[in-house]
């Protein structure tokens, strides 16, 4: 998946919405990493997603322990 298809993605599937970024150097950063081969965007979205996959995991497990 393209960082276009994912800043695009409810448009393209026809849910409306609007896509918004305040922060300048995060979306010049996301212009640049749309600008890099398909190896290079496939590598960084699969760091991406372990990095988002350890938070989520992370905050399940706390949250968990604490119920205990």
């Amino acid at each position: 998946m393209s960082v276009d298809e994912v800043i695009y993605f409810n448009e393209k599937n026809g849910v409306p919405g609007k896509v918004s970024v305040n922060d300048k150097a995060a979306l010049e950063q996301l212009q640049l990493i749309n600008e890099l081969g398909e190896e290079e965007k496939s590598i960084l979205l699969k760091l991406i997603e372990t990095f988002v996959s350890k938070k989520r995991f992370k905050d399940y497990l706390q949250k968990n322990i604490a119920a205990l």
